[in-house]
């Protein structure tokens, strides 16, 4: 069994994609490591990169070239400073150099050395090949972004992931987790939290979820308080910061932190928490539209439902909630994630935008209902509720770009996460007749169903009904 942990769900990176932006960029990385590894780094002079499928189709939109070229300069979308991304760009475009791992320079053109391959590779639908030159002698490597932000080979059976170790309890279905939660008498964030202990220190795990919150409710602050108009070329207007204005009282502001607390002295009336569900998970996916940084959650395309999902409990269920709910919120929602993730795809070129928003959704529904006092198994079923009405989704982003129609389908998942949720705790678990595991499944199967047009290539849906022109 795969032992994922929440913080290989939730991600701190760089938009406006984990597939196409965050997997390449740390693909990238990895090529460097393999090229010192193979002791020659230092003797390179030239390197290509090769872009499939997917990764070719939409990769302009995605900005996978700026991706490449910054993992290739050793830039780390961790912690790279936003402002710096489009001056390293600026650089290797009119230098044609690129400060190869951030140690010496080697030549290097984007127009020519990096080229967008319209076929599919065989093994997966985003495939990139790294070829590195030290005169006649070339050394390759392909890899395949697998969504998450997650990169695998071909001949590894699992995707990249700094888990090595065994957990205590291992599962890779919900039938296997309650299992434990029954035998443990514990939640289902408890039960992952004694995972994570097993390979990080108590007070690590503690830091990390709440940099990863900082992260989602900084991101929700930005998107806030900018406007203007999004890059691509669809000129799509920011909203978030007018919906903001609409909604945000007199009391007086400066920080991300007293920011909540003006929020919680609103009126919150059934539209207006609506507006501020919506207006939360607007303003990351805006973020996340212009390369800014944001939390794979567990996609940067689906960034927008678990920050929106949690800001709504802190600022409307629940004005006393601290650092133990956003943890326990955080940890759960990683759970399901990762089941979905065994069982099925988080990768939109795999399974279509239900592998994205569908299962964002069903992380911060099972996430709520737990906070809200649900069982373990009612947290499973807001889980299966939330999927069980995304199952099918398409994604067809317009000019390949993660705008439309992906900013507005965040809000729609958080919408539906938190109805899930409601109607889990109204509901008796042994009269449920969809568990979760058949939900996934179902997720899986219509995927490897699904034409391919409607897997991020923007060859079908609204991305060919609609044109650029049209915007």
């Amino acid at each position: 069994m795969d032992c994922i942990s929440v913080f290989d769900m939730l991600k701190i990176g760089v938009g406006p994609s984990s597939s196409h932006t965050l997997g390449p960029w740390r693909a990238a990385e990895a090529f460097l490591k393999e090229l010192e590894a193979a002791s020659i780094f230092e003797k390179i002079t030239r390197v290509r990169v090769d872009l499939y499928g997917s990764l070719s189709l939409t990769g302009k939109g995605h900005a996978t070239d700026y991706a490449v070229m910054l993992g290739l300069s050793g830039a780390d979308p961790e912690y790279v400073p936003i402002d710096d991304i489009s001056s390293i760009i600026n650089t290797i475009n009119e230098t044609t150099t690129i400060n190869f791992g951030g140690k010496f320079k080697i030549n290097f053109d984007p127009k020519t050395d990096i080229v967008f391959n319209r076929e599919f590779l065989p093994f997966h639908a985003n495939g990139l090949t790294f070829t590195a030159i030290n005169g006649d002698e070339e050394f390759s490597s392909t890899f395949y972004s697998v969504g998450g932000g997650f990169f695998t080979k071909e001949d590894e059976e699992t995707s990249n992931t700094e888990v090595t170790c065994a957990f205590p309890f291992l599962f890779n279905t919900s039938t296997e987790l309650l299992e434990y939660c029954a035998k443990e008498n514990k939640s289902i964030s408890e039960i992952m939290f004694e995972n994570e202990k097993s390979i990080r220190t108590e007070d690590e795990i503690h830091l990390e979820l709440m940099r990863i919150w900082d992260t989602m409710l900084e991101c929700m602050y930005i998107g806030c308080h900018t406007e203007g108009i999004l890059p691509g070329g669809l000129n799509v207007k920011r909203r978030a910061y007018d919906m903001h204005k609409n909604l945000v009282g007199s009391t007086p502001y400066s920080t991300p932190q007293e920011w909540i607390t003006s929020i919680r002295k609103t009126k919150v009336y059934f539209r207006q928490i609506l507006k501020w569900v919506s207006c939360f998970a607007l303003a990351v996916n805006e973020v996340n539209a212009s390369l800014g940084r944001v939390v794979t959650a567990p996609t940067n395309g689906s960034a927008g439902v678990i920050p929106a999902v949690l800001m709504y409990y802190l600022v409307i269920e629940n004005h006393k909630g601290g650092q133990k709910e956003i943890e326990q919120f955080l940890t759960t929602a990683g759970v399901i994630g990762s089941i979905f993730k065994k069982g099925a795809t988080i990768s939109a070129a795999m399974g279509g935008c239900q592998a994205e928003i569908g299962v964002s959704s069903a992380m911060a529904a099972a996430a709520l209902c737990e906070l809200m006092g649900g069982t373990p198994a009612q947290v499973t079923m807001a889980a299966e509720i939330a999927m069980e009405h995304h199952l099918g989704l398409t994604c067809d982003p317009i000019g390949g770009l993660v705008q439309i129609p992906c900013i507005e389908r965040n809000t729609m998942g958080a919408i539906k996460a938190i109805n899930a949720a409601e109607l889990a705790l109204d509901t008796d678990p042994l009269h449920a007749k969809v568990p979760l595991d058949k939900v996934v499944n179902t997720m899986w199967q219509t995927a490897k169903d699904m034409n391919n047009k409607y897997k991020e290539t923007s060859e079908g849906g609204l991305a060919v009904a609609v044109n650029i022109a049209d915007c």
